[in-house]
């Protein structure tokens, strides 16, 4: 994953969401309850790793939610890799209030979903709306940019890493269920390239 030849300024940027987690082998809602990998999220982790390495992908940094079923995904990576990592905030998954931890018996009692969901409606009456998980999501994306260009891994989460891509693709939050949403499976990653020059943003693989 090397910037274009054609385009010596570019960023190449990977999302990458974690790998699987206690709160989605038990099936919870996990937002920033702070799950910690399974074996089964090491080990795809590991895997992911390894096929990197023998394909000589490499990056100049890794960016990684500090919740630690993102942090441990990304220790794996970049410990196999050699890859410096630091830890960004604005990279956790949406705060979802009451929902926090919850199975969705549980959610149904404590926070009902409402009706209808605004981009102003509040996860679970305390958390995050889709507004401000998206400005977040934007504020992330330009902290990327105010760096050099180069390579950059950021491991994240489903939430913020569709906002995210909102940002990058100009769609403004949704409401309800309508919008596009791009299914981040554990350790599934997109691959972009963007050239300031044109603001270009190009999509190169989704796996």
């Amino acid at each position: 994953m090397t910037a274009s030849d054609s385009y010596p300024l570019a960023y190449s940027i990977v999302f990458l969401r974690h790998g699987e987690s206690v709160g989605n082998a038990e099936d919870r809602f996990q937002g920033q309850a702070d799950f910690p990998l399974t074996e089964k999220g090491r080990a795809q982790a590991q895997a992911l790793a390894d096929k990197w390495l023998a394909e000589g992908v490499t990056f100049e940094q890794c960016i990684s939610s500090p919740l630690l079923r993102a942090a441990q995904t990304a220790e794996i990576v970049t410990q196999v890799l050699n890859v410096p990592l630091e830890f960004d905030a604005d990279w956790m998954e949406i705060n979802n209030g009451l929902l926090a931890g919850l199975t969705d018996d549980q959610a149904a009692q404590v926070a009902p979903r409402p009706a209808f969901i605004t981009p102003y409606t509040r996860f679970g009456k305390t958390g995050e709306s889709r507004w401000e998980l998206y400005l977040r999501a934007g504020r992330a994306i330009q902290k990327i940019l105010d760096r050099q260009p180069g390579r950059y891994l950021i491991v994240a989460h489903g939430g913020v890493l569709n906002m995210a891509m909102y940002v990058m693709l100009n769609i403004p939050p949704q409401t309800d269920s309508s919008g596009p949403r791009f299914m981040f499976h554990n350790t599934t990653y997109a691959m972009f390239s963007y050239e300031p020059e044109h603001h270009n943003w190009r999509m190169l693989q989704f796996c």
